[in-house]
Parts: C-alpha cells; sequence; structure tokens
C-alpha cells in the first residue's frame, strides 16, 4: 500500500480468533487475472495466503471455515468519486457514515473530493482528512486534493507538497478550470510529479443556468438545458492542452457519444488520457426525470438513452476505463424545490454494485468487464496496490450474489443523505460480506 492511503479502522482482533479464514465454494471473478472459475481463499493476517480451485472444497486445518455456497467472490470495489460533507457539511455525510454506506455497498476503497468547507486545498487539510478516516472509517479512504486554491480555478495549489503529504490525485471538485492557462500550468506543474488530474468537462459559460440535458425532453418540461457541447468543448480543450504538456488526464465523468468519440481518438494517438462514467448515466436516462423528480438532477445532467448506450459500448469496448459512483449526498430541503432550483447531485455508493449489475442481467455488458472497470481499473489508475484478488494481495474483498432480488428503501441506507434516484427501484444483486484488510466490516443481515 503506497504512502497515500488512509488505513480503514480495524475492529479489535480476539486474541483467540482462527489464525485464517478459509472462504470455500465460491465462484471466483478477478478481473485482474481474468479469472472466473469456481474456488476458494485464504486469509491470514490481513492478506490473501491461497486462492485456487483447489480451495473450493477444502480448507487448511484449524481455519474458520465460511461457506460461499456458490456466490460470487471479488475484490473490493474501489470508488474514484465520492463527495462527503466532512469538513464542514457533516450534516449531509461524515467520513465514518459515508464509510458504512461503502461497506454495504462492496466498495472497500473510496475516493474523497476536495469539494469540502474549507476546500482542501493545504496540507493540513489533507492530514485532516486522512486523521480523522483513520479515527472513523471501516474503509480505506483516500484524499483528492484541490488543484486551484479554493476551486476557484484562478490559482494552481502546491502539487507537489498535497501530494507528499498523501494527497492520491487532483481535481477542481464539480466546478471546471474555465481559464487555459492556468489549466496548462496545473497539468505542466503536476507533469514533474507524476500527478494525476481529475477534470470535471463542462463550460461553465454554456451550462450557466441549465437544469437538464438541452433537447425534446427539456423543451416538454418547460427546463432550461444543458447542451452536449458544453461538455465537448471543454473535453476537446483539455485534450489539445495534453497533447502539449503530457501531463496525466482523466475526465471524471463523461456523458455523451460525442466526449466519448474525443476520448477514443486521444487514446489512438497514445496521449495520457482516461475517463470515468458514473453509475447513473449507464443505468438512467432523461426520461426518468418524469414529473419533475428533482433526485435525478445531476451533474453532468442525465442524457438521451442514445448517449446511455453509447456510455455502454464504451465500456465493453474499453475507451471508458472506470465506473463512479459520483455519491453526491444533499440536504432533503436543498430537494424539496422546483427542478430548475434544486441543488445537483444523488448518493450512490450502496446502490453502485447493484445497479451496475442491471446491465449485467440485461445483457449489456459481461460481468468481469463491469468488475474490471470498478477494481483493478481504478486501482492502476491510482496507483493502489488494491482491486485484486492474488496470493499477497491485501485482502479487500467481498461477496455477493448476483441474483438475489431486493428493493431499495431510501430510509433504510446507511448514508446521512437520502437523495437517491434508485428508491423503491428493484434490484438485483446484494452484498453479502465486506472484508477490508482481512476483517469483515459488513455483513448482510448482522
Amino acid at each position: 500500500m503506497n504512502a497515500a492511503t488512509t488505513t480503514a479502522k480495524r475492529p479489535p482482533r480476539d486474541a483467540k480468533a482462527p489464525p485464517a479464514t478459509a472462504f470455500i465454494n465460491a465462484r471466483i471473478i478477478d478481473p485482474a487475472s481474468n479469472r472466473d472459475e469456481p474456488g476458494g481463499l485464504v486469509v491470514r493476517d490481513g492478506v490473501i495466503a491461497d486462492i485456487g480451485p483447489q480451495l473450493r472444497r477444502n480448507a487448511p486445518e484449524g481455519a474458520d471455515v465460511i461457506d460461499c455456497k456458490g456466490h460470487v467472490l471479488a475484490p473490493g470495489l474501489i470508488d474514484a468519486q465520492v463527495f462527503t460533507g466532512e469538513p464542514g457539511f457533516e450534516h449531509r455525510e461524515t467520513l465514518k457514515t459515508a464509510s458504512h454506506a461503502a461497506a454495504a455497498g462492496g466498495v472497500t476503497t473510496m475516493v474523497v473530493m476536495p469539494e469540502t468547507n474549507p476546500v482542501i486545498d493545504q496540507v493540513a487539510l489533507v492530514d485532516f482528512i486522512q486523521r480523522r478516516a483513520r479515527d472513523n472509517a471501516i474503509v480505506h479512504v483516500h484524499t483528492m486534493a484541490a488543484m486551484t486554491k479554493g476551486l476557484k480555478g484562478e490559482e494552481m495549489t502546491e502539487i507537489g507538497l498535497l501530494q507528499r503529504a498523501g494527497a492520491i490525485a487532483f481535481s477542481n471538485g464539480k466546478a471546471s478550470v474555465a481559464n487555459t492557462r492556468v489549466m496548462r500550468n496545473v497539468l505542466l506543474y503536476s507533469r514533474d510529479f507524476g500527478a494525476l488530474i481529475v477534470h470535471h468537462t463542462e463550460d461553465p459559460y454554456l451550462a450557466s443556468g441549465g437544469a437538464m440535458n438541452s433537447g425534446e425532453v427539456a423543451a416538454r418540461l418547460g427546463l432550461p438545458g444543458v447542451p452536449k457541447a458544453s461538455e465537448t468543448i471543454m473535453l476537446e480543450r483539455d485534450v489539445r492542452l495534453v497533447e502539449m504538456t503530457r501531463g496525466r488526464y482523466h475526465a471524471a465523468t463523461i456523458s455523451c457519444a460525442e466526449s466519448l468519440e474525443v476520448i477514443r481518438n486521444a487514446k489512438a494517438r497514445k496521449l495520457p488520457v482516461t475517463c470515468g462514467v458514473s453509475i447513473n448515466h449507464l443505468t438512467l436516462n432523461e426520461n426518468d426525470i418524469g414529473p419533475y423528480r428533482t433526485f435525478y438532477k445531476m451533474r453532468p445532467p442525465l442524457r438521451s438513452d442514445d448517449d446511455r448506450a453509447a456510455m455502454i459500448r464504451g465500456l465493453a469496448s474499453g475507451d471508458i476505463d472506470i465506473i463512479v459512483s459520483s455519491h453526491d449526498p444533499q440536504d432533503a430541503d436543498d430537494k424539496r424545490r422546483p427542478f430548475a432550483e434544486a441543488t445537483d447531485g444523488a448518493v450512490g455508493l450502496e446502490t453502485l454494485l447493484p445497479a451496475a449489475l442491471r446491465l449485467h442481467h440485461s445483457g449489456e455488458l459481461p460481468l468481469m468487464s463491469i468488475l474490471r472497470a470498478l477494481t483493478i481499473n481504478p486501482a492502476k489508475l491510482l496507483g493502489l496496490q488494491s482491486g485484486r484478488l492474488a496470493k499477497g494481495a491485501i485482502a479487500d474483498i467481498i461477496l455477493f450474489d448476483p441474483g438475489e432480488p431486493w428493493v431499495v428503501n431510501k430510509d433504510l441506507l446507511r448514508s446521512r443523505s437520502k437523495n437517491t434516484p434508485f428508491d423503491e427501484s428493484k434490484m438485483q444483486g446484494r452484498v453479502l460480506r465486506t472484508l477490508v484488510a482481512g476483517e469483515t466490516v459488513f455483513q448482510y443481515g448482522a
């Protein structure tokens, strides 16, 4: 585990606990090695001691045996875009409540965004997040620091010092850097440190005042629209700057077919460009807004179903690298407003995997591709040692039943805020157990 890791707080170990835990009778899926086979694994001292088909029925003598009953054993999910409220907006979410929601959703590592109060743009604030996470979180927490001071897009932060303090990447939150000179300098300076720049691609002038995707649905609802060009113009500019500077660049969440084409072309030119997509833009579209449902107001806005299908094709082809929850808790008061005035954002840590499994059950994406975008791909992008099932790897593991049906009840979510677009939605697939560094931090029904 690298220096940027904030280790989750572990429950005290019972001195009489067995030396190892064996998971048998499992379907092991590990995208890092393309493994999908019946088998088992053994966890000892926080790491995977053994794995393979030979452990399907047999466990080491003296081990605590857990029968997985044929369910899927996979690496813990890595969520690279989590907005929390700590510090400054603890009434919306804390690191503690977010981590419990993450564990329930099979997320063993979450990367928190700098959009707090104060903004995470100083070494002391990176240290604050890490200390708070060590004391309160039950999953691994990493900090994405601000790339500009106060997220104002005017003055670059001390990227080198923030990285040394533990920042894993740099972002401007939900605000794009409109100043091209500043963005160029950020990419140029970050290159010297090998730092990853994660950017929200939205032209603030074209998007200003928009409430949803520009088009027929917006016109019918009488709502101001955000054109797709606001995303593609900013993305195309950024790709040009990457070509100039060769800085590592990640488009946080793309949402339309035109943006996918920009990414595809950049990768074809061997530029250091990657991108992500939120689970919302893979499973929902602008029609879901229906009668002005504000829980569906997001940033970027939900697009057409054609764009949603394009995002799925982008994942299947590997042009889109990772899936994120874009977990963004908001007050009830900020959501219970006219649609145009409501705040953007939706919670998503607990529904990330079940929502993603919809794509598997519908036949749109194989399970291996979904898990790859949630495990080993973000691990490689962020330089983490997790995201894989292998001997000697950290035992961040989830056990889930991909077929179990259930209905989302927002009042039962562990997130402090309840603004989920999936409330009362029928899901198929549930996390049964989550282990962080070998310790069970969530068990369904316990």
